[in-house]
């Protein structure tokens, strides 16, 4: 398989990104604190049907990092597009890269074909108290033991547990962290999500829809995907059993055919 491989100017930031496969574009947008090694197990598999690209959203993996200026994941993700010559694609993406690609899917709703949200976060969403309490601890402990500390806590965190019971999958995970600057715990993002919040447009997202969870995520990823699959009109859940937060790599094989599955169906 050739992997192209490029940094792309957009918005004053540079954003890493890798395209490989042909056929109709397909965007992989990663989580919180990954990159788009998280995506390997689909990357391949999907580039031999479409023409795929993953990236790594500013702050992350190789992209440059945020200043002190206010800016937009999916700001960046249509000035990238725009780039290589993408006018429309099928949009997927993880936790925080859900709520990226449904910020985006709402604003330029003309560009995303399909929409495939995978344990995904939502913007205008209220974290419960414990995973705010959980946040504000890390962020804590980086302003007084560091990066690193704060990392450690950070894959202690229930998104992970599932995920760190494959010996594998956790040595990838720990790779992820170890090569993540550890920006966001001591800094305060400028980066801004769409207002009013995707949360109140739901109904608004009429392209198809498929939402993947795993059974064991955390109650607030399970409870946005109630919302996203009762609200979005063209919406259809697919639950992956014995799966935390990052079924993508815990589960490669199930979700991987759910993708193929649905956008055949198209």
């Amino acid at each position: 398989m050739d992997i192209h491989r490029r940094f792309v100017e957009t918005n004053e930031a540079q954003l890493y990104v890798e395209t490989a496969g042909s056929g109709f574009p397909l965007v992989l947008v990663h989580g919180f604190s990954l990159d788009t090694r998280m995506w390997d197990d689909q990357f391949a598999y999907l580039a031999q049907h479409y023409h795929v690209i993953r990236y790594d959203m500013r702050g992350f993996g190789q992209s440059s990092l945020p200043t002190q200026d206010s800016y937009s994941h999916s700001e960046d993700l249509h000035t990238l597009l725009n780039h290589l010559g993408v006018e429309a694609a099928y949009l997927v993406g993880l936790s925080m890269g859900g709520a990226v690609a449904v910020d985006f899917a709402l604003t330029y709703p003309e560009s995303v074909r399909a929409l495939i949200l995978i344990d995904s976060g939502l913007s205008g969403f209220s974290w419960s108290p414990e995973h705010l309490a959980l946040m504000g601890a890390i962020r804590q402990q980086a302003s007084q033991d560091g990066t690193q500390a704060a990392k450690e806590t950070w894959l202690a965190h229930p998104f992970f547990a599932q995920a760190f019971r494959q010996p594998m999958v956790a040595a990838r995970l720990r790779q992820n962290m170890a090569d993540y600057s550890g920006w966001h715990f001591v800094h305060a993002d400028p980066g801004h999500f769409i207002e009013p919040p995707a949360i109140h447009r739901l109904s608004q997202i009429t392209g198809p829809t498929l939402i993947i969870v795993g059974d064991n995520d955390v109650p607030d990823i399970l409870a946005m995907a109630d919302m996203l699959a009762q609200h979005v009109p063209s919406a259809r859940k697919v639950v992956v059993a014995g799966s935390g937060h990052m079924v993508n790599m815990e589960a490669p094989h199930q979700v991987n055919e759910a993708l193929l599955d649905f956008l055949r169906a198209l």
